[in-house]
């Protein structure tokens, strides 16, 4: 029986782990000075070395983090904490840890997912809702501390956020739509057209990211899979890593 696969860039054998015990990571961030940091199950911060090697957990919120973030001056981790339904800001220099929202009166968070900074240091969150229904939306965080529902979606489960390069767009996953949409920010950074940029076929997307020439890559929940998505029309899809044992690439 012939069998056709879709091959990989990225070939299996050069899936290595970089740093391990950690509990539960759901996210990482990269600082400018080489450190890395990502969240906990026990809502632990960990800072992790440029090369790895070390692990250290430097603050607890006693919650579950999801999505974390380093603000434009390199000063403080936002971090998104399920178990608390909050985002959190903690001084990397202090430690000092402490509330800066729980979304907006009439919509409090739900599950506070993924969050990204814009250039200005507004931060856009990333509400899922509910994996049974369309209920989620992207609330946006100012930096003088003031929350707002930027986009009323409905998104059915938002997750993971990215800024265009230009800053002219954001990106996001709909988690159980199988897909992710691009939202128009216009010149006073309101909300403008929403489209679907790219579906799959029986995919759960998770992660966004974009690389310096401009390229998305999508983590998945399932399968263990990233893709890469060259901009066009259409959009040129193409698997850049998979791990069909599931065991590296989780």
């Amino acid at each position: 029986m012939q069998r056709c696969e879709e091959t990989s860039e990225v070939p299996l054998e050069r899936i290595q782990v970089f740093a391990d015990g950690l509990d539960h990571p759901e996210c990482v961030c990269w600082h400018p000075n080489g450190n890395l940091y990502a969240g906990g199950e026990a809502g632990q911060i960990y800072r992790i070395s440029s090369d790895g090697r070390q692990v250290d957990e430097i603050g607890r919120t006693n919650g579950f983090l999801l999505g974390v973030a380093v603000s434009p001056d390199g000063s403080w981790l936002a971090a998104c904490d399920l178990r608390k339904k909050c985002v959190w800001r903690f001084e990397l220099a202090s430690g000092e840890l402490k509330v800066i929202s729980r979304g907006v009166d009439a919509f409090p968070f739900q599950i506070p997912n993924h969050l990204v900074f814009d250039s200005e240091g507004d931060l856009y969150v990333s509400d899922s809702g509910s994996p049974a229904d369309k209920s989620g939306r992207i609330f946006r965080i100012s930096k003088e501390g003031s929350t707002m529902v930027w986009h009323d979606g409905p998104f059915h489960f938002a997750n993971g956020l990215a800024l265009s390069p230009s800053g002219d767009a954001l990106f996001v996953v709909c988690t159980f739509a199988s897909s992710v949409e691009r939202i128009a920010i216009t010149p006073d950074r309101v909300a403008g057209e929403r489209t679907t940029y790219v579906s799959f076929d029986r995919v759960l997307p998770d992660g966004l990211a974009f690389n310096r020439a401009g390229d998305l890559f999508v983590s998945c929940y399932t399968p263990s899979r990233i893709y890469r998505v060259r901009d066009g029309v259409p959009p040129q899809v193409h698997v850049y890593a998979e791990d069909w044992t599931d065991h590296q690439l989780q």
